[in-house]
């Protein structure tokens, strides 16, 4: 069982194989000018993501639904979500964010007006600065709490779901409160609203999410085909990320500052925490030379591979001379915190500029 609100460990072989998440390599071929994050197999696996690449191909309508649940802070890890609807917006999907409040609230306490203030001040300004087109016809955001259409949606489907599935899908148990068990409901309705007549009827839909998703994923397409005579759903896609891994070696969480690379951090803290981040390196110096680094085990290589290497064959020759002990990891960190300085100067500035938008994006 996974747990979307607190899973830290995710063993994505057996994710695979317990749940029918296929391999997302053999579409690659099929992709005109697929982003690095898949390109690079950090998008690891898909369902059914082949009605989005023929929607790609014939220039059909489609849309993308990924929602931002305002608890805490954004870190880098979360730019991952948002590259990839920036590629998605450039080949012109619908593209559907909910501000996922009510979820905030049933599941981590966080009260609406927070949760309003935080989506602006961190997620919406975020988003903007990070190069995604808000002012764009192919746009639209909400708040749950607002969005009428996705409430009456999520009541209608609740008729066809019970307790019992809810507590095997998600573990909940008898102390869980009701607002945390309706919120799934919201969340399937945030995903299939686009198809309802009054936003054009059904089309395919995309939802990019981490693994620890994938029961929200499961839920809404069993719901999608128990409702499909009445409004003729079709069961949504999806795609799955690897998670970016924390500066101490665990999986990178805004609840664990330690872990994390915050959007809202200055280039110097953000060179700081790279200097001080696990490496795959060896013990000593001579055996490092002697025997190469491990790159699939540092974080300061899935930062240059994740995020600031845009070029292939400059990430592989970096991959190279790590495993072939070219290279020692001093080196390698103080060029890898450069680059993350640079980018957060340049991110900042944008910072700066979105936050004036922001505040009007909800009014």
């Amino acid at each position: 069982m996974i747990d979307p609100w607190s899973s830290s460990v995710i063993d994505y072989e057996k994710l695979t194989e317990q749940f029918g998440i296929k391999p997302f390599v053999g579409f690659l071929d099929e992709i005109n000018d697929p982003p690095s994050l898949m390109s690079r197999g950090i998008v690891f696996g898909h369902r059914d993501y082949g009605r989005i690449v023929k929607a790609l191909r014939e220039g059909s309508n489609f849309a993308v639904v990924t929602g931002m649940m305002p608890s805490g802070k954004m870190h880098i890890g979360h730019k991952m979500i948002v590259d990839q609807l920036i590629w998605y917006q450039k080949k012109g999907a619908e593209i559907y964010i909910p501000i996922a409040d009510m979820e905030s609230y049933s599941a981590r306490g966080v009260d609406f007006e927070k949760s309003r203030k935080l989506a602006i001040t961190e997620y919406i300004t975020n988003y903007i600065a990070l190069g995604l087109n808000f002012k764009a016809k192919n746009f639209h955001i909400y708040l749950q709490s607002e969005n009428k259409d996705v409430q009456d949606l999520a009541y209608k489907l609740a008729k066809k779901v019970n307790l019992s599935e809810m507590k095997a899908i998600y573990g909940f148990s008898n102390s869980t409160n009701l607002a945390h068990v309706y919120v799934p409901l919201i969340q399937v309705a945030d995903i299939l609203h686009p198809q309802l007549s009054k936003y054009g009827g059904p089309k395919p839909i995309v939802v990019p999410v981490g693994p620890d998703q994938d029961p929200h994923i499961r839920l809404t397409r069993d719901i999608a085909l128990r409702f499909k005579k009445i409004f003729k759903f079709i069961p949504p896609s999806s795609t799955y990320h690897r998670f970016i891994t924390g500066l101490t070696g665990e999986k990178m969480s805004s609840s664990k500052p330690k872990t994390a690379i915050f959007l809202s951090d200055s280039p110097e803290i953000a060179e700081k925490k790279i200097k001080s981040a696990k490496t795959g390196g060896k013990e000593t110096l001579d055996e490092q030379r002697a025997t190469g680094g491990t790159p699939e085990d540092c974080v300061v290589y899935e930062m240059l591979l994740y995020h600031l290497t845009p070029d292939d064959d400059e990430l592989r020759k970096i991959y190279n001379d790590c495993r072939e002990g070219n290279v020692m990891c001093g080196e390698c960190k103080q060029k890898t915190a450069d680059l993350m300085k640079d980018f957060f100067r340049n991110f900042s500035r944008k910072r700066e500029k979105a936050e004036l938008l922001a505040g009007k994006i909800l009014e």
